[in-house]
Protein backbone atom coordinates (compact mmCIF):
# COMPACT_ATOMS: atom_id res chain seq x y z
CA UNK A 1 0.00 0.00 0.00
CA UNK A 2 1.25 3.05 -0.76
CA UNK A 3 1.48 6.03 1.87
CA UNK A 4 -0.37 9.42 1.43
CA UNK A 5 1.23 12.30 2.71
CA UNK A 6 0.02 16.00 3.03
CA UNK A 7 2.38 18.32 1.24
CA UNK A 8 0.59 21.56 0.96
CA UNK A 9 -2.08 23.46 3.90
CA UNK A 10 -4.03 26.37 2.53
CA UNK A 11 -7.25 28.34 4.75
CA UNK A 12 -9.87 31.07 4.35
CA UNK A 13 -9.71 32.90 7.65
CA UNK A 14 -12.97 31.48 9.52
CA UNK A 15 -15.79 34.17 10.27
CA UNK A 16 -18.59 36.05 8.37
CA UNK A 17 -17.34 37.24 5.15
CA UNK A 18 -21.23 39.20 3.31
CA UNK A 19 -18.84 40.24 0.72
CA UNK A 20 -17.80 36.76 -0.36
CA UNK A 21 -19.85 33.43 -1.92
CA UNK A 22 -18.59 29.91 -1.04
CA UNK A 23 -17.01 29.73 -4.01
CA UNK A 24 -14.63 32.42 -3.62
CA UNK A 25 -13.96 31.57 -0.17
CA UNK A 26 -12.84 27.61 -1.10
CA UNK A 27 -10.56 29.18 -3.81
CA UNK A 28 -8.44 31.18 -1.79
CA UNK A 29 -7.94 28.21 0.33
CA UNK A 30 -7.18 25.86 -2.34
CA UNK A 31 -4.93 28.32 -4.00
CA UNK A 32 -2.91 28.77 -0.40
CA UNK A 33 -2.78 24.98 -0.33
CA UNK A 34 -1.55 24.66 -3.67
CA UNK A 35 1.18 27.55 -3.20
CA UNK A 36 2.37 25.82 0.09
CA UNK A 37 3.19 22.78 -2.21
CA UNK A 38 4.70 23.98 -4.61
CA UNK A 39 2.68 22.78 -7.35
CA UNK A 40 0.36 23.43 -10.00
CA UNK A 41 -3.68 23.11 -9.91
CA UNK A 42 -2.63 21.16 -13.57
CA UNK A 43 -0.58 18.53 -11.29
CA UNK A 44 -3.59 18.25 -9.41
CA UNK A 45 -5.56 14.30 -10.26
CA UNK A 46 -8.36 14.46 -8.28
CA UNK A 47 -10.48 16.15 -5.74
CA UNK A 48 -12.16 16.07 -3.02
CA UNK A 49 -15.20 18.63 -1.42
CA UNK A 50 -16.44 18.40 1.97
CA UNK A 51 -19.02 20.59 2.47
CA UNK A 52 -22.86 20.54 4.16
CA UNK A 53 -24.57 23.61 3.06
CA UNK A 54 -23.13 24.61 0.02
CA UNK A 55 -25.95 22.76 -2.17
CA UNK A 56 -25.94 20.31 -5.68
CA UNK A 57 -22.41 20.10 -7.40
CA UNK A 58 -20.68 22.45 -5.09
CA UNK A 59 -17.42 20.88 -5.34
CA UNK A 60 -17.52 21.61 -9.62
CA UNK A 61 -18.74 24.71 -8.98
CA UNK A 62 -15.30 25.91 -7.08
CA UNK A 63 -12.62 23.53 -8.79
CA UNK A 64 -13.71 24.98 -12.37
CA UNK A 65 -12.77 28.93 -10.93
CA UNK A 66 -9.48 27.50 -10.71
CA UNK A 67 -9.72 25.41 -13.93
CA UNK A 68 -11.70 23.73 -15.91
CA UNK A 69 -9.46 20.60 -16.34
CA UNK A 70 -11.67 17.26 -16.63
CA UNK A 71 -10.58 15.97 -13.28
CA UNK A 72 -12.71 13.89 -11.22
CA UNK A 73 -14.26 16.26 -8.18
CA UNK A 74 -16.26 14.49 -5.33
CA UNK A 75 -18.74 15.94 -2.68
CA UNK A 76 -19.04 14.49 0.76
CA UNK A 77 -21.91 15.87 3.41
CA UNK A 78 -21.14 13.91 6.66
CA UNK A 79 -22.23 16.48 9.20
CA UNK A 80 -19.40 17.95 10.86
CA UNK A 81 -17.34 14.94 9.32
CA UNK A 82 -17.95 16.06 5.85
CA UNK A 83 -13.83 17.43 5.71
CA UNK A 84 -12.46 14.20 6.87
CA UNK A 85 -14.90 12.12 4.83
CA UNK A 86 -13.55 13.89 1.70
CA UNK A 87 -9.40 13.61 3.33
CA UNK A 88 -10.23 9.83 3.86
CA UNK A 89 -11.83 9.38 0.49
CA UNK A 90 -8.56 11.20 -1.27
CA UNK A 91 -6.27 9.32 0.84
CA UNK A 92 -8.10 5.77 -0.29
CA UNK A 93 -7.56 6.31 -3.65
CA UNK A 94 -3.85 7.28 -3.26
CA UNK A 95 -3.62 4.08 -1.10
CA UNK A 96 -5.10 1.97 -3.79
CA UNK A 97 -2.16 3.81 -6.26
CA UNK A 98 -5.38 5.58 -8.22
CA UNK A 99 -3.76 8.88 -8.22
CA UNK A 100 -0.38 10.38 -7.11
CA UNK A 101 -1.86 13.75 -6.23
CA UNK A 102 -5.02 15.41 -5.28
CA UNK A 103 -6.95 17.84 -3.24
CA UNK A 104 -8.92 17.62 0.04
CA UNK A 105 -11.03 21.06 0.46
CA UNK A 106 -13.78 21.72 3.07
CA UNK A 107 -15.80 24.74 2.72
CA UNK A 108 -18.82 26.15 4.52
CA UNK A 109 -20.94 29.46 4.35
CA UNK A 110 -23.43 28.95 7.15
CA UNK A 111 -26.76 30.74 7.46
CA UNK A 112 -26.21 32.84 11.02
CA UNK A 113 -28.11 32.67 13.76
CA UNK A 114 -28.76 28.69 15.19
CA UNK A 115 -27.38 25.99 12.71
CA UNK A 116 -30.53 24.95 11.47
CA UNK A 117 -29.54 21.45 10.78
CA UNK A 118 -31.58 19.65 7.96
CA UNK A 119 -30.80 16.55 9.68
CA UNK A 120 -33.82 16.94 12.31
CA UNK A 121 -37.18 15.33 11.59
CA UNK A 122 -39.91 17.28 10.93
CA UNK A 123 -41.65 16.13 14.71
CA UNK A 124 -38.57 17.67 15.87
CA UNK A 125 -38.96 20.79 14.64
CA UNK A 126 -42.63 21.09 15.23
CA UNK A 127 -42.16 20.21 18.74
CA UNK A 128 -38.94 22.56 19.13
CA UNK A 129 -36.42 20.41 19.28
CA UNK A 130 -34.36 20.91 16.33
CA UNK A 131 -31.83 22.69 18.40
CA UNK A 132 -28.22 21.64 19.08
CA UNK A 133 -27.92 23.27 22.73
CA UNK A 134 -30.59 20.74 24.04
CA UNK A 135 -28.55 18.38 23.43
CA UNK A 136 -25.22 19.35 23.85
CA UNK A 137 -26.93 20.85 27.56
CA UNK A 138 -28.35 17.26 28.53
CA UNK A 139 -24.67 15.76 28.11
CA UNK A 140 -23.36 18.08 30.71
CA UNK A 141 -26.06 18.03 32.85
CA UNK A 142 -25.23 14.12 32.80
CA UNK A 143 -21.40 15.15 33.46
CA UNK A 144 -22.25 17.28 36.62
CA UNK A 145 -24.44 14.24 37.91
CA UNK A 146 -22.19 11.31 37.45
CA UNK A 147 -18.93 13.25 37.66
CA UNK A 148 -19.57 16.27 39.99
CA UNK A 149 -18.10 18.28 36.82
CA UNK A 150 -18.84 22.44 38.02
CA UNK A 151 -20.30 25.24 35.63
CA UNK A 152 -16.80 26.69 36.74
CA UNK A 153 -14.81 23.93 34.89
CA UNK A 154 -17.11 24.25 31.84
CA UNK A 155 -15.52 28.07 31.60
CA UNK A 156 -12.13 26.94 31.77
CA UNK A 157 -12.51 25.01 29.29
CA UNK A 158 -13.47 27.74 27.35
CA UNK A 159 -10.71 29.86 28.81
CA UNK A 160 -8.30 27.68 27.88
CA UNK A 161 -9.43 27.53 24.15
CA UNK A 162 -9.99 31.60 23.67
CA UNK A 163 -6.18 31.80 25.37
CA UNK A 164 -4.66 30.09 22.29
CA UNK A 165 -6.93 32.08 19.67
CA UNK A 166 -5.07 35.17 19.84
CA UNK A 167 -2.10 33.38 17.87
CA UNK A 168 -4.82 31.79 15.47
CA UNK A 169 -4.78 35.08 12.51
CA UNK A 170 -7.88 32.42 11.04
CA UNK A 171 -9.88 32.48 13.95
CA UNK A 172 -13.48 34.04 14.07
CA UNK A 173 -12.66 35.38 17.10
CA UNK A 174 -9.40 36.49 18.74
CA UNK A 175 -9.85 37.51 22.46
CA UNK A 176 -8.97 36.30 25.95
CA UNK A 177 -11.51 35.89 28.20
CA UNK A 178 -12.21 35.18 32.49
CA UNK A 179 -13.79 32.75 33.99
CA UNK A 180 -15.80 35.28 35.40
CA UNK A 181 -16.62 36.48 32.05
CA UNK A 182 -17.67 33.11 30.72
CA UNK A 183 -19.62 32.31 33.66
CA UNK A 184 -21.75 36.00 33.18
CA UNK A 185 -22.15 35.69 29.54
CA UNK A 186 -25.60 34.56 28.51
CA UNK A 187 -28.05 31.49 29.41
CA UNK A 188 -28.17 29.52 26.31
CA UNK A 189 -29.46 26.37 27.95
CA UNK A 190 -28.78 25.08 31.36
CA UNK A 191 -25.46 24.94 32.62
CA UNK A 192 -24.54 26.20 29.27
CA UNK A 193 -23.66 29.87 28.51
CA UNK A 194 -22.80 31.71 25.52
CA UNK A 195 -19.30 31.80 25.53
CA UNK A 196 -19.26 28.05 26.22
CA UNK A 197 -19.91 27.37 22.60
CA UNK A 198 -18.82 27.38 19.13
CA UNK A 199 -20.19 29.83 16.72
CA UNK A 200 -21.44 28.35 13.29
CA UNK A 201 -19.87 30.73 10.42
CA UNK A 202 -18.39 30.68 7.30
CA UNK A 203 -14.53 29.61 5.77
CA UNK A 204 -12.84 27.31 4.11
CA UNK A 205 -9.55 24.92 4.70
CA UNK A 206 -7.81 22.60 1.97
CA UNK A 207 -5.06 19.73 2.26
CA UNK A 208 -2.56 18.87 -1.06
CA UNK A 209 -2.53 15.17 -0.68
CA UNK A 210 0.47 12.82 -2.53
CA UNK A 211 1.70 9.60 -1.92
CA UNK A 212 4.88 9.48 -0.12
CA UNK A 213 6.79 8.11 -2.43
CA UNK A 214 6.74 11.23 -4.15
CA UNK A 215 6.63 13.99 -1.38
CA UNK A 216 10.17 14.67 -1.77
CA UNK A 217 10.40 16.15 -4.83
CA UNK A 218 8.71 19.04 -2.54
CA UNK A 219 9.47 21.82 -1.28
CA UNK A 220 7.48 21.47 2.30
CA UNK A 221 8.18 18.28 4.63
CA UNK A 222 5.49 15.67 4.24
CA UNK A 223 2.92 14.79 6.97
CA UNK A 224 1.86 11.12 6.78
CA UNK A 225 -1.83 10.35 7.10
CA UNK A 226 -1.03 7.49 9.15
CA UNK A 227 -5.36 6.52 10.06
CA UNK A 228 -8.42 8.05 9.04
CA UNK A 229 -11.18 6.46 10.48
CA UNK A 230 -14.76 6.62 9.68
CA UNK A 231 -18.16 5.60 11.41
CA UNK A 232 -21.72 6.06 12.28
CA UNK A 233 -23.76 5.46 14.93
CA UNK A 234 -23.64 1.80 16.82
CA UNK A 235 -26.11 -0.20 18.18
CA UNK A 236 -28.01 -0.38 20.23
CA UNK A 237 -29.26 3.39 19.28
CA UNK A 238 -28.81 6.64 21.77
CA UNK A 239 -31.27 7.34 24.18
CA UNK A 240 -31.77 11.19 22.66
CA UNK A 241 -33.58 11.06 19.47
CA UNK A 242 -31.64 9.49 16.40
CA UNK A 243 -29.81 12.77 15.13
CA UNK A 244 -28.40 13.28 18.21
CA UNK A 245 -24.15 13.42 17.77
CA UNK A 246 -23.83 11.67 21.44
CA UNK A 247 -25.25 8.30 22.95
CA UNK A 248 -26.15 8.32 26.95
CA UNK A 249 -26.85 4.61 26.74
CA UNK A 250 -24.33 3.33 28.92
CA UNK A 251 -24.78 -0.09 27.00
CA UNK A 252 -23.36 0.77 23.90
CA UNK A 253 -19.63 2.26 23.58
CA UNK A 254 -19.67 5.88 22.50
CA UNK A 255 -18.89 6.77 18.96
CA UNK A 256 -15.47 9.02 19.22
CA UNK A 257 -14.26 5.95 21.18
CA UNK A 258 -15.37 3.16 19.10
CA UNK A 259 -14.06 5.39 16.10
CA UNK A 260 -10.77 6.21 17.82
CA UNK A 261 -9.93 2.53 18.35
CA UNK A 262 -10.12 1.73 14.56
CA UNK A 263 -7.91 4.85 14.21
CA UNK A 264 -5.07 3.93 16.78
CA UNK A 265 -5.66 0.03 15.16
CA UNK A 266 -4.64 1.51 11.45
CA UNK A 267 -1.63 3.74 12.48
CA UNK A 268 -0.08 1.07 14.88
CA UNK A 269 -0.03 3.64 18.08
CA UNK A 270 -2.28 4.41 21.42
CA UNK A 271 -3.29 7.11 22.77
CA UNK A 272 -0.18 7.01 25.27
CA UNK A 273 1.81 8.58 22.03
CA UNK A 274 -0.10 11.30 20.62
CA UNK A 275 1.60 14.88 20.84
CA UNK A 276 -0.94 17.28 20.05
CA UNK A 277 -4.93 17.06 19.95
CA UNK A 278 -7.56 18.99 17.95
CA UNK A 279 -11.10 17.84 19.06
CA UNK A 280 -14.82 19.26 18.78
CA UNK A 281 -15.52 21.63 21.27
CA UNK A 282 -18.39 22.60 19.99
CA UNK A 283 -19.36 23.06 23.66
CA UNK A 284 -17.41 23.01 26.61
CA UNK A 285 -19.14 19.40 27.46
CA UNK A 286 -18.36 17.88 24.21
CA UNK A 287 -14.32 18.63 24.82
CA UNK A 288 -14.45 16.98 27.88
CA UNK A 289 -16.88 13.75 26.52
CA UNK A 290 -14.27 13.89 23.97
CA UNK A 291 -10.97 13.04 26.28
CA UNK A 292 -12.32 9.74 27.52
CA UNK A 293 -13.71 8.76 24.11
CA UNK A 294 -10.34 9.64 22.79
CA UNK A 295 -8.85 7.43 25.62
CA UNK A 296 -6.80 10.16 27.58
CA UNK A 297 -8.16 10.34 30.81
CA UNK A 298 -9.83 7.29 32.82
CA UNK A 299 -14.00 7.85 33.19
CA UNK A 300 -14.28 10.46 35.66
CA UNK A 301 -11.49 12.42 35.25
CA UNK A 302 -12.88 15.07 32.48
CA UNK A 303 -11.90 18.00 34.71
CA UNK A 304 -8.71 17.03 36.37
CA UNK A 305 -7.11 16.81 33.52
CA UNK A 306 -8.05 19.92 32.43
CA UNK A 307 -7.26 21.69 35.84
CA UNK A 308 -4.06 19.94 35.99
CA UNK A 309 -2.72 21.45 32.79
CA UNK A 310 -2.62 17.85 31.31
CA UNK A 311 -4.36 19.23 28.26
CA UNK A 312 -2.40 22.30 27.81
CA UNK A 313 0.99 22.85 26.09
CA UNK A 314 3.43 22.00 28.29
CA UNK A 315 0.88 18.95 29.70
CA UNK A 316 0.94 14.94 28.35
CA UNK A 317 -2.15 15.75 25.57
CA UNK A 318 -1.97 19.32 24.31
CA UNK A 319 -5.95 19.95 23.02
CA UNK A 320 -6.83 22.61 20.65
CA UNK A 321 -4.17 25.10 20.63
CA UNK A 322 -5.48 26.32 17.38
CA UNK A 323 -7.87 28.13 19.61
CA UNK A 324 -10.43 25.22 19.03
CA UNK A 325 -13.53 25.89 17.48
CA UNK A 326 -15.14 27.78 20.29
CA UNK A 327 -12.34 31.06 18.70
CA UNK A 328 -12.14 29.53 14.89
CA UNK A 329 -16.15 29.00 14.99
CA UNK A 330 -17.32 26.27 12.72
CA UNK A 331 -17.74 26.00 9.03
CA UNK A 332 -19.18 22.63 8.83
CA UNK A 333 -17.71 21.22 5.84
CA UNK A 334 -14.15 23.09 6.82
CA UNK A 335 -13.44 22.57 10.52
CA UNK A 336 -11.92 19.21 10.18
CA UNK A 337 -9.65 20.10 7.37
CA UNK A 338 -9.12 22.87 9.54
CA UNK A 339 -7.53 20.72 12.23
CA UNK A 340 -5.81 19.23 9.56
CA UNK A 341 -3.85 22.48 8.74
CA UNK A 342 -3.10 23.32 12.47
CA UNK A 343 -1.72 19.95 12.93
CA UNK A 344 0.08 19.80 9.69
CA UNK A 345 1.96 23.73 11.10
CA UNK A 346 2.59 21.87 14.50
CA UNK A 347 3.92 18.47 13.23
CA UNK A 348 6.22 20.51 11.05
CA UNK A 349 7.37 23.12 14.07
CA UNK A 350 5.44 25.87 12.18
CA UNK A 351 2.79 26.74 15.46
CA UNK A 352 4.79 29.91 16.90
CA UNK A 353 3.53 30.80 20.33
CA UNK A 354 1.69 27.68 20.50
CA UNK A 355 4.30 25.25 18.92
CA UNK A 356 4.44 22.00 20.70
CA UNK A 357 7.82 21.07 21.62
CA UNK A 358 8.93 17.91 19.24
CA UNK A 359 5.20 17.02 18.03
CA UNK A 360 5.83 14.10 15.61
CA UNK A 361 1.63 12.66 16.16
CA UNK A 362 -1.34 14.33 15.57
CA UNK A 363 -5.29 13.69 16.26
CA UNK A 364 -8.04 15.25 14.56
CA UNK A 365 -11.63 14.23 15.93
CA UNK A 366 -14.95 15.61 14.67
CA UNK A 367 -17.93 14.10 15.43
CA UNK A 368 -21.69 15.62 14.20
CA UNK A 369 -25.20 15.06 13.49
CA UNK A 370 -26.21 11.67 12.96
CA UNK A 371 -23.66 10.12 15.09
CA UNK A 372 -20.88 10.28 12.21
CA UNK A 373 -18.00 10.59 13.27
CA UNK A 374 -14.11 10.54 12.13
CA UNK A 375 -10.72 10.75 13.76
CA UNK A 376 -7.57 11.17 11.73
CA UNK A 377 -3.84 10.45 12.45
CA UNK A 378 -1.30 12.39 11.12
CA UNK A 379 2.38 11.81 12.15
CA UNK A 380 5.99 12.73 10.69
Amino acid sequence: MTEAAIIGVGMHKFGRFPEENFMQIAVEAIINSLEDAGVAWRDIQAAYCGTAYAGSASGPKVTTKIGATGIPVMDFENACASGAAAVRAAVRDIHAGIYNMVLAVGFEKMPEGMMASPSYYDWQKKMGLAANPIYFALEAQRLMTEYGVTEIDFARVAVKNHGYSIHNPYAHYNKLFTIEEVLNSAMVCDPLRLLMFCQPNEGASALVICSKEISSQFPQKPVVVAASALSSPLYPLPVLPPTSSISTNITSMHITEYTALQAYKDAGIGPEDLDVIELQDTDSGSEFIAYEGLGICRPGDCAKILADGVVEIGGKYPVNTSGGLMSKGEPVGASAIGQMVHLVHQLRGEAGPVQVKGAKVGLSHVIGAGGNCAVTILKV
